[in-house]
Formats: C-alpha cells, structure tokens, sequence
C-alpha cells in the first residue's frame, strides 16, 4: 500500500555536508532506496533551520538561512536528478499523480520555522517559486508568523502576528498548506478560523493520551478535520507515550492516536509525519522501509484496507489536491 509523509528531517545533512550527502543510501531513516522498499508515493522533505543561539553554544557557526534553504533545496534537486528512474519533483497533485502514473515517487519540498520568511510576502513568493509548498509557521522559538508551543501558558495563548493572519489568506489563494505543528494553541485556534483550505499538523499527535505541549487537544482534533485537514502521526516517543520522557516508539502506541483522531474527527483527519531523522530513541518504526509494519498493526486492530488506506495516503492526497497548486 501507498504511503505518504509529511514531514521528514533528512535533509538537515545536506547543509552540514553536502558534498558528500546521498539521498540514494545513507544511514539515516530515509533514502530512496528504503522509501521504495516501503512502497512510498511521496515524502515531503523538510528544510529545517536549526537555532543560531544553540549551534553557537555548541561552537557552530551556521550559514545564513536563505543560504541554508538554497543548499538544501539544491541538494535535494541534484539527488532527484540523479536517480530520476526512481523519484521526481512535485508541486502539487497533477504532478504527484504524473509521476506515479510513470512508477516514480515524488519528493515535496518545505520548510519549518518560517522565521527566514522574515515578514515579508515577497520571501513567501521566493519559497513558492523554489518549489515550497508547506511551511510550519514556527518551530520552538516566536518568529514573523507568531508564538510557538510552550509550557509557558503566557507563549501558549499568544496566537499569531498580523503578519502571519495576513499571511494564512496569501497562502491559502497561492496554494502553499499551512503547517500548525509547533505552533502555540492560540496560533492553532487563529489558523482554523481564518484558513479557507485545509491546513496540516504534519507531525503531531494526540494530547488527551501524550500530554506533550507539541500535541492537538480534544478540542482542536474536531476542528482541524472539520476543515478538511489532516494530522500525521509523529513517531517521537514523547509525543506517543504517557510518559514524557519514554526513549521507546511503540506501534502500539501510533495505533492508540490514531484511534483517538478516528473517534474525535473522523478517519480522513489522520495521515503520517514520521518526523524520521529529526527524532531520537528506540523505534520499533526505524526507517522508511518499516512503515508497511504500521499498516499492518492497523489491519490486525481491525481497521479495514480501506481506512488504512486513507491513512498511509489518501488523505494526504486529498488535501494536497485541495489545497496546492
């Protein structure tokens, strides 16, 4: 069965090394080689732009994030190019169905932490003519599009700037999907009620069962599918397990937040985030080549093929048609 991921961190190797960084066969949980193995339709690769103030208290010197985005969006390119028999570019449906129909899978291209976007709608139009088509408006840290998931309730109950309420109108007429993972609850709450299309959590799970600030609550669930949006399940074991500080990615608990997405919003809220290689611990999911053993899990709970089948993809699909261009 198909799979689609919304969100994967393995392009963060391509700004540290590029030279020598492969998406064919590597180390790390995705590479072409495993995402076939795994029967993937697409992945959507993440441009992640790492904290300046943490890379400096490790000694790093970080490049400037449009430079950073430029040499991961450019990796990423030339690997395509390289293995083009296997995986191709995508933007939006037509040319994900396009390149299924040729027995290819697509790769998308995003960024989290949109604080390099810096304001400015003329950044956002650069993005969106690089190729971006999914940005998370934060990651941990405030930026232009507004506050982040916090323990600080103050930060949790600041939503999101003008700029970035201005910002979810320009998007939705563009074609680019709003990311709400990472961003705080009052930034959730002001995405659903200003957004025209659905828009994504594409790595977070369920609070009511992982009390982590980084998951959607009981209340968000509802909305979230009530705007034809999707969440993927993230495969970090603090946003799976009760206990916060679990090491441990159990599939058993993948299967409880799906189930508790299914009861609150519906089978066509749930879809897959694996969050792969920017996550640590013991996961019984370990890379792209395993996801077929979540799927079948799901079938031994007693979801149908059709049910898992919206989950591993069709959903995602779906939003991608409505929502990209």
């Amino acid at each position: 069965m198909k799979i689609i991921d919304m969100h994967c961190d393995t392009l963060g190797g391509a700004y540290r090394d590029p030279e020598n960084f492969s998406l064919f066969s590597n180390e790390a949980s995705i590479d072409f080689q495993k995402m076939k193995k795994g029967d993937y339709m697409a992945q959507f690769f993440a441009m992640f732009l790492p904290p300046r103030h943490m890379a400096e208290k490790a000694g790093r010197v970080l490049p400037a994030d449009d430079e950073m985005i430029n040499t991961m969006a450019s990796t990423l390119m030339r690997e395509i190019k390289k293995h083009s028999d296997l995986i191709a570019f995508a933007r939006n449906a037509e040319e994900l169905l396009a390149n299924d129909k040729a027995g290819k899978m697509s790769a998308f291209l995003t960024i989290e932490d949109g604080r390099s976007v810096e304001g400015s709608f003329d950044k956002l139009q650069q993005y969106y003519d690089l190729g971006v088509r999914l940005i998370s408006f934060t990651w941990n840290y405030a930026n232009c599009f507004g506050s982040p998931n916090s323990l600080d309730k103050d930060v949790m109950n600041t939503g999101l700037t003008q700029f970035g309420k201005e910002a979810v109108e320009w998007m939705n007429h563009k074609g680019m999907l709003i990311d709400v993972s990472h961003l705080s609850d009052a930034g959730f709450f002001d995405v659903a009620r200003l957004s025209k299309k659905p828009f994504v959590a594409s790595h977070s799970n369920c609070r009511a069962l992982s009390g982590h600030q980084r998951n959607l609550t009981d209340e968000m669930i509802p909305l979230l599918a009530k705007a034809g949006g999707v969440s993927g399940i993230n495969f970090c074991a603090p946003f799976l397990s009760e206990d916060l500080t679990s090491k441990f990615s159990l599939i058993s608990d993948m299967v409880r937040h799906v189930k508790h997405f299914v009861k609150l919003g519906g089978i066509e809220c749930v879809g897959l985030g694996s969050d792969f290689d920017g996550i640590t611990g013991t996961l019984e999911v370990n890379d792209a080549s395993m996801m077929p053993n979540l799927l079948h899990a799901l079938s031994k709970e007693g979801f149908t093929d059709d049910q898992i089948e919206k989950i591993a993809y069709t959903n995602v699909l779906r939003v991608i048609k409505e929502s990209l261009k």
